[in-house]
């Protein structure tokens, strides 16, 4: 083609980087690789070796080493070992290591970049201007995490030793979100890399040898499913983070159940690309591609729901079809495509089987007309048209460049469309009217939100999703947290449950009983009798009959979860009117202290200047959470973009709490007040052996203007009631502060639908002291973080 013919077509030849770096550095290491563990290079203990490959070009890269189960108890105990040496160098030391680590991989940038999409299959031109910059930005950021710790973080001390297992789709980029702020926090890594795309993980270990890492901080194994089943089944890892599907993340929150190991998931999506009908649309087209076809599409965030505005549907549908007609597939080398190789055959075999079903089910499939490479993992850009919100494509993760095109009329429309799938990690909302599209953000179930564009990132800005698309955060102040711990959770003494459990004692009244009461539940704002039909007898300290409460059952926790779903005016109302019921419940349990007290000294056996010890500090827990109420406010990130990031701190929804035992009202209010502070509504589980101060309580709240729904009690056995809330979809967060055991079933029981938990595990709190029984750290756990992108200028 001559140089006039190009100017007249404008079409891109191709544009070869140089893999040759890559091929050498391969070859120096005679293309094998072993562990990476204490430091250095380890052959593996299994003998065992399985192939990475081009997915371009179906070639062989390098044989890896297939760690077993003593290769990663071998990593653990390295990195066990190290972790106390690291903590000791202290923050401002560990500050610097993070920053070498940065300024090293700027330095072998190219050589990164090449070798992730010789590994990988995807574009250079996306490793080389987006992956690699912002894996040296998250080192960057968390080394200024590292150096303000002790400031910004006090009262916190590192988790300890924490796994972690990364995806194939961002092999780096995913890597350096998991290790940057965990050793900046003090802790070291084991890291699993996906088995199809180790080889920049193993590039890391090296890196990390040449700037001078501490040996044991980082530890990187290679392997299957079985290597990282291993680390998570590993007794002295503290902390497991993983980013992959919700299948596997589901069998690792039943595996660490009751294991007492922190657990941050980062699963899988189905995110909707909402288009109103006064969009640039073109721009909008030109965010379908960076969102569905960006990685090709093998992004757990991509935008493969299209929801468009119907008066627009027909013309933005043409113009994305020229679009797609010009995209460029082909070596990823080639630094003029759009787009690469799918990572594997397997992969590639998944995505075609869901077409197949698509295309089965009725939907309209479009592709380019040019056709795909013969040689090589490799799937055109594709367009699905009638598609109903129901169909398998519309809720199935494909993760490959196909993108499901439905129509809406109104805003709600459009939100409930969005928020009809079991995920919940992104969307994007395109709009140039900025009211609405602010409007529509906080109304969509996930994580995060962009506004009039799509798949931005940075460190400074939290990732993470809802529902089945996991919880815990990554990235940022929110990030952070995920990898530290409050310091007084390790000096905690064991949970004691009662000597006599209730129902096994002599449920003969005492003659000095002269009235037989019986509390009812406390469901939608009305006393509720059990649907059992059945009571459980209530004892005294001395061991004497002293009522009945009823015996709540499944029935009883589904109507009050109902009950809390209709109580969706709390949530939105302003967090002003919420201070002032709490506010308003303090004052009415002030007036009725000495009968409190009574109780207190009644059922547990304190003197009654502890009884009403317990109940002024009640009070002044309420009194926190109003103050709380409309102070424990959002952020605003400003990342290296022009515009704000906002992370809105939102209410999580219908809120299960199952109390302890002791200190019955006390534990009670601490664990019900910050929860209703920022607009959940709850299933509060009263204590099993006390719970007379709950049934008195309820009347509390009738006289306080609570709305009926926003506060639910049941009385019952305690763990089964706590299983039947954590196995409710509707339910969105689960709290248990009882016997280790609960704890274990409460986390099993949550994987159903990937609740998010918070529990004891088997520790008892002082809930009179401020640091263990109020604070942030509840109202942390009352909130999830919305981070809300907003572009703004020309």
């Amino acid at each position: 083609m001559s140089i006039a013919e190009i100017f007249n077509s404008m079409s891109y030849g191709p544009a070869p980087e140089s893999e040759t770096a890559a091929r050498n550095w391969l070859a120096a290491h005679k293309g094998k690789f072993g562990l990476f563990i204490d430091g250095g290079w380890t052959k593996p203990r299994s003998n065992s070796w399985f192939e990475s490959q081009n997915p371009a070009r179906g070639e062989k890269l390098a044989d890896i080493a297939a760690a077993n189960d003593k290769d990663v108890g071998a990593a653990v105990a390295a990195a066990r070992a190290a972790q106390k040496d690291w903590l000791a160098v202290g923050g401002h030391g560990r500050a610097r290591h993070l920053y070498g680590l940065a300024r090293t991989l700027q330095r072998n940038a190219r050589l990164l970049a090449v070798l992730e999409a010789l590994d990988n299959g995807k574009p250079l031109r996306e490793t080389r201007d987006i992956d690699i910059p912002l894996v040296a930005r998250h080192f960057y950021h968390h080394a200024g995490w590292a150096q303000l710790q002790e400031q910004e973080f006090a009262g916190f001390e590192p988790m300890g030793v924490i796994g972690q297992i990364i995806p194939w789709n961002f092999p780096l980029l995913m890597l350096a979100w998991k290790i940057a702020p965990a050793i900046a926090g003090g802790n070291t890594v084991v890291l699993k890399p996906a088995e199809y795309t180790s080889l920049t993980a193993l590039c890391f270990a090296e890196i990390c040898k040449d700037a001078g890492l501490p040996p044991g901080v980082v530890n990187i194994i290679t392997g299957d499913g079985t290597t990282g089943d291993a680390l998570v089944r590993h007794p002295d890892v503290d902390k497991i983070a993983f980013t992959g599907s919700t299948e596997v993340g589901r069998h690792i929150r039943k595996v660490t159940a009751g294991s007492g190991k922190h657990l941050t998931l980062e699963l899988g999506g189905k995110s909707p690309f909402i288009v109103f009908d006064d969009a640039d649309l073109d721009s909008a087209v030109e965010g379908v591609v960076d969102a569905i076809w960006f990685n090709q599409g093998e992004v757990c965030c991509a935008g493969s729901r299209l929801l468009v505005q119907e008066g627009i549907f027909d013309k933005l549908i043409s113009k994305l079809r020229a679009r797609m007609e010009n995209l460029r597939l082909g070596d990823p080398l080639d630094k003029s495509i759009d787009m690469g190789a799918i990572v594997a055959p397997v992969q590639l075999a998944a995505i075609k089987n869901l077409v197949k079903k698509g295309t089965d089910e009725g939907a309209e499939i479009w592709q380019p007309s040019w056709a795909v490479p013969k040689e090589g993992c490799f799937y055109p850009p594709t367009l699905f048209t009638n598609v109903a919100p129901a169909a398998t494509i519309a809720q199935e993760e494909i993760f490959g460049p196909v993108i499901v095109a439905m129509t809406f009329r109104t805003p709600d429309e459009a939100i409930r469309i969005a928020n009809n799938t079991r995920y919940g990690l992104a969307a994007s909302v395109w709009s140039e009217n900025i009211n609405l599209a602010l409007d529509v953000a906080p109304k969509l179930d996930c994580g995060v939100v962009w506004i009039n564009s799509t798949n931005l990132f940075d460190a400074a800005c939290g990732f993470g999703g809802n529902r089945e698309s996991g919880y815990g955060r990554e990235g940022g102040h929110e990030g952070m947290l995920e990898v530290i711990k409050p310091k007084f959770l390790a000096k905690l003494p064991d949970y004691q449950t009662a000597a006599k459990a209730p129902g096994k004692r002599d449920a003969t009244p005492s003659p000095l009983v002269s009235l037989d009461r019986t509390a009812k539940l406390y469901i939608g704002g009305k006393q509720a009798r059990p649907d059992s039909g059945y009571s459980l007898p209530v004892f005294s300290a001395k061991d004497v009959k002293i009522g009945e409460v009823g015996d709540g059952n499944r029935k009883d926790i589904r109507n009050a979860v109902e009950a809390a779903g209709k109580a969706v005016g709390w949530t939105t109302t302003s967090s002003h009117a919420r201070a002032q019921v709490l506010y308003y419940i303090a004052e009415n349990l002030d007036a009725r202290k000495d009968e409190f007290a009574k109780r207190l000294v009644e059922t547990t056996g304190v003197t009654s200047k502890k009884a009403l010890a317990e109940v002024d500090a009640s009070i002044r827990r309420l009194f926190s959470y109003g103050a709380w109420a409309d102070k424990y406010e959002s952020r605003v990130h400003s990342p290296p973009m022009r515009g704000v990031t906002l992370a809105m701190k939102e209410a999580i929804g219908t809120l299960g709490i199952i109390c302890p035992d002791e200190n019955p009202l006390l534990s009670l209010i601490s664990l019900a007040a910050p929860a209703l502070a920022m607009g959940n509504r709850i299933v509060l589980v009263a204590s099993e052996t006390h719970p007379l101060s709950a049934t008195d309580f309820y009347q509390v709240l009738e006289t306080s203007d609570v709305p009926g729904g926003v506060f639910n009690i049941i009385t019952g056995n305690r763990d089964l009631l706590a299983r039947t809330l954590a196995e409710h979809d509707d339910v969105k967060s689960v709290w248990y502060f009882g016997p280790k055991s609960g704890s274990e079933l409460v986390e099993a029981a949550s994987a159903g639908n990937m609740k998010r938990t918070w529990v004891n595990n088997g520790k008892a709190r002082n809930w009179f002291d401020m640091e263990q029984g109020e604070g942030r750290e509840f109202l942390r756990h009352s909130t999830q973080i919305k981070n809300i992108w907003i572009p703004y200028g020309d």
